[in-house]
């Protein structure tokens, strides 16, 4: 009899932040792996989601340290239950990404990277990136971004204001107003307007509101794109 799961590697997701997303990528992880393999395949995961709301007063309060001690308690976890890999289930918290590294032995999967070969890949050099204020205004995501030879452009005064608020005052709350979405699709043209060939949706809830359809220009969807690389990862 052939062991369970033999030959796929096991996935620790991170998650709950918010968990509108995880269960997104809960969802292309296994759609990812089904139309690879066919049949009754699925992902072999592990997940820990944590109380977004406690992570949002971290970030609120700007204690990152004690949220990267948090997460990193989480990635242990997972470790521990098998996974082979992580995957932390948003962007804003990839700025704690070296406590969670440095807590365990398994690679974590750095959104940043997997979204900047994207953009290589697709010819584009410099990217509009739309996110929370934490990931728009602090370096830690763009300098990933740049380190892979990419220009970064974020909205500027209310656009950037309207991009974050939007993000906590509704989607992470399961609301997905269209005036939203023509709003984002205004703040998109703006930074077209300054040069950008294509966009970075820098924050996994955004993918609920705009997608390729809604800009003209090469939209890069992190939550897809990262879990395609948790399944490469896990398939090969």
């Amino acid at each position: 009899m052939t062991a369970m799961g033999e030959g796929m590697r096991k996935v620790g997701l991170l998650g709950g932040m918010s968990w509108e997303s995880t269960a997104l990528y809960y969802r292309l992880l296994n759609e990812g792996v089904r139309e690879r393999l066919g049949g009754f395949h699925s992902a072999r995961l592990v997940l820990t989601s944590v109380d977004f709301a406690d992570i949002e007063a971290m970030q609120v309060a700007g204690d990152w340290e004690a949220a990267g001690a948090a997460l990193a308690d989480e990635a242990r976890s997972l470790e521990a239950a098998g996974a082979e890999c992580l995957v932390l289930c948003t962007n804003t918290m990839h700025k704690v990404a070296d406590a969670i590294e440095g807590a365990v032995g398994i690679p974590l999967l750095h959104l940043a990277d997997v979204t900047a070969d994207a953009v290589r890949s697709a010819g584009v050099d410099r990217v509009a990136l739309l996110g929370t204020r934490f990931t728009m205004e602090q370096p830690f995501y763009a300098d990933r971004l740049r380190s892979h030879g990419l220009d970064v452009l974020v909205p500027e005064g209310d656009d950037l204001t309207f991009v974050h608020d939007v993000i906590y005052d509704e989607l992470v709350l399961g609301v997905v107003r269209d005036e939203s979405r023509a709003a984002y699709v205004d703040v998109v043209r703006r930074l077209v307007a300054r040069g950008a060939g294509g966009v970075v949706l820098g924050c996994t809830e955004i993918e609920l509101l705009i997608g390729p359809d809604d800009v003209e220009v090469p939209v890069f969807a992190t939550t897809a794109l990262h879990a395609r690389a948790a399944v490469d990862f896990a398939l090969r």
